[in-house]
């Protein structure tokens, strides 16, 4: 069997998607977890451009960023098809994972990255609304954003299914995904973290809540822990 590891970090949505890709084909592989503050050489050597996860090694070969390493990986298994065959359907799902790469997470950066900037952060919310609506109104004709199983657009967007309510909690900035604004990405996040495969790769909250609360707010973490 061919050799696959993951340089990535367990509380990575970037490398949530690496993993839910592999075990969508049934690929074994070695999850090597990533101090991200004290990078190892492996990482820099397998990524020299970005040094950063994630990245895939398969038989020594590296190969970074999520995205790419999930269509490397539904090009090279066999198993559950993660794109559509059909050329115009793959390029409609590349579309859509371009576009939450591109959009939605460019806007929810200036949420979540300027804290203390309001124009800059209010800014950010009507983007990451506009975004959002877009999405919602995409979901209103399909279970998932692949179609009726999960596809490459939907592991770009996990980060919106768990990591996003974790941030606002922790950051205390609330980004108005409600299922009255939103009801079709509602039932999707619900249909996406309930499927078998995402619930044994995805971390849980509590976990990833206190690892970005002691990230984010060091000094109230400490005095929880007391």
């Amino acid at each position: 069997m061919a050799e696959v590891k993951v340089l990535g970090h367990w509380a990575s949505a970037f490398s949530a998607s690496v993993e839910i890709a592999l075990k969508l084909k049934g690929v074994e592989y070695e999850f090597i977890q990533e101090d991200l503050p004290n990078k190892t050489p492996l990482l820099l050597k397998s990524n020299p451009v970005y040094k950063k996860i994630p990245v895939l090694l398969h038989n020594g070969n590296p190969l970074p960023e999520s995205l790419i390493i999930v269509e490397y990986i539904d090009d090279t298994f066999p198993g559950t098809p993660i794109l559509p065959k059909d050329p115009y359907e793959r390029a409609l799902a590349r579309f859509w994972a371009k576009f939450i790469d591109d959009k939605f997470f460019t806007a929810a950066k200036k949420v979540l990255v300027t804290k203390g900037e309001a124009e800059e952060q209010e800014k950010g919310k009507e983007e990451v609304c506009e975004a959002l609506k877009i999405l919602d109104s995409e979901l209103k004709k399909k279970k998932f954003l692949g179609g009726e199983t999960i596809g490459l657009a939907d592991l770009a967007a996990n980060f919106i299914a768990l990591w996003m309510g974790v941030f606002e909690e922790v950051l205390g900035v609330e980004m108005g995904v409600t299922e009255e604004k939103f009801p079709h990405l509602c039932r999707w996040k619900e249909d996406f973290l309930n499927c078998d495969v995402i619930k044994k790769t995805l971390p849980p909250r509590d976990k990833l809540f206190a690892f970005h609360n002691k990230r984010y707010n060091p000094e109230a973490s400490s005095t929880t822990d007391q």
